[in-house]
């Protein structure tokens, strides 16, 4: 049964032996630098760059950019045929990556600011 199940993903057009398969597989590092920059001060995120696309890695900052990627490319990958579930998944990383930077810039910048407004009155 288990070889059976390795052989049909083997063989599926959206498979291991397609590009289909390993563009969102390597996407998945992008995904993962967005996560390990969870850890760094929102000001040093960027509006822009979190909703275009990220495909510019040696930046440190991505959010705007990749929530609209994520976001666009998901519905993309439930839209061919055949359905590419990695495609789906990597993109709904990315946008809830994405969407999370950019919650954190905008509590920074807008939030943050009115904190200190009220200690110095």
């Amino acid at each position: 049964m288990g070889a059976s199940k390795l052989q049909a993903l083997w063989n599926h057009p959206a498979g291991p032996k397609t590009i289909h398969f390993w563009a969102p597989t390597f996407k998945w590092g992008l995904s993962i630098a967005n996560v390990a920059d969870f850890s760094k001060p929102p000001e040093t995120l960027s509006y822009p760059l979190q909703t275009v696309l990220q495909w510019r890695p040696l930046l440190r900052i991505w959010s705007t950019v990749v929530a609209c990627s994520g976001l666009i490319w998901s519905r993309y990958g439930m839209v061919i045929t055949p359905r590419n579930w990695n495609l789906f998944s990597v993109n709904l990383a990315m946008a809830g990556t994405g969407l999370y930077q950019l919650s954190r810039k905008i509590q920074h910048d807008y939030h943050s600011k009115t904190e200190a407004e009220i200690t110095n009155e």
